[in-house]
């Protein structure tokens, strides 16, 4: 496909949010007991994400997956076998209630995002999957030194393509932005879009996670907004 044609031509959205709060329901708060401060930082969720989810759909008219629940009570961004599927709190609770957590929030969520994706390629649609992160300014002592990061799998040219030209795009809007691919995590690494890959062709499913610095969502205000404005409107001009 040549730089000039439109992904949107062809491609259509769709936008989910695995960890966009730090709800735990009522009977599994028995768990959490001296967990409340982890809950309210970035290991309970990814603040601001849930916020740029919404817009994103919104402005594109694309259907929006998103989560309320803690990934601490159970992360949907890994898949069934991952270590790290349940945190500290839940990973040693009876199998009985760990399946049902399983069952009632983990199967529902990817299930439904993945039937939506499968729905939509079987009435001859392409899709473009934006999953929206955030990432803690500061990990184990180490800066993390970007503001957005964009994550997708360089072996699939559509991907590849398509994050060269919004971080192109992104550095002509807003120069003084660090825009990195694959960091602060590898594209191929576990995760939603990299189990959906296995499942969707690439001439079928581009998948990207959007993973922006919290240091921009906590300090809030007009540069948060002015951020997330400049996001959506170079994603757009990245597909046309």
């Amino acid at each position: 496909m040549s730089d000039k044609a439109a992904l949107t031509d062809i491609f259509h959205f769709l936008i989910t949010c695995e960890h966009g709060g730090n709800r735990i329901p009522q009977c599994y708060q028995q768990f959490f007991g001296g967990f409340e401060s982890l809950l309210r930082s970035h290991r309970g969720y990814d603040r601001g994400a849930l916020r740029m989810a919404k817009e994103l759909a919104k402005a594109l008219d694309a259907p929006l997956f998103a989560a309320a629940t803690s990934r601490l009570l159970i992360d949907l961004n890994r898949s069934v076998h991952h270590p790290q599927l349940y945190s500290e709190a839940i990973r040693f609770a009876p199998a009985a209630v760990r399946c049902e957590i399983l069952t009632r929030y983990y199967m529902p969520y990817r299930t439904s995002a993945e039937a939506s994706i499968a729905e939509a390629i079987g009435r001859g649609e392409k899709i473009i999957h934006i999953s929206s992160h955030s990432f803690t300014p500061e990990l184990n002592g180490q800066i993390r030194n970007a503001d957005i990061g964009l994550l997708y799998d360089p072996s699939r040219p559509h991907e590849r393509d398509l994050c060269r030209r919004w971080r192109t795009n992104l550095k002509a809007c807003a120069p003084g932005l660090m825009v990195r691919r694959n960091y602060p995590y590898a594209g191929r690494a576990d995760g939603f879009v990299t189990y959906l890959r296995r499942r969707f062709s690439a001439d079928t499913y581009i998948g990207i996670e959007l993973e922006i610095n919290q240091k921009h969502v906590l300090e809030g205000g007009p540069q948060w907004r002015e951020l997330r404005r400049v996001i959506l409107e170079t994603l757009q001009k990245a597909v046309a």
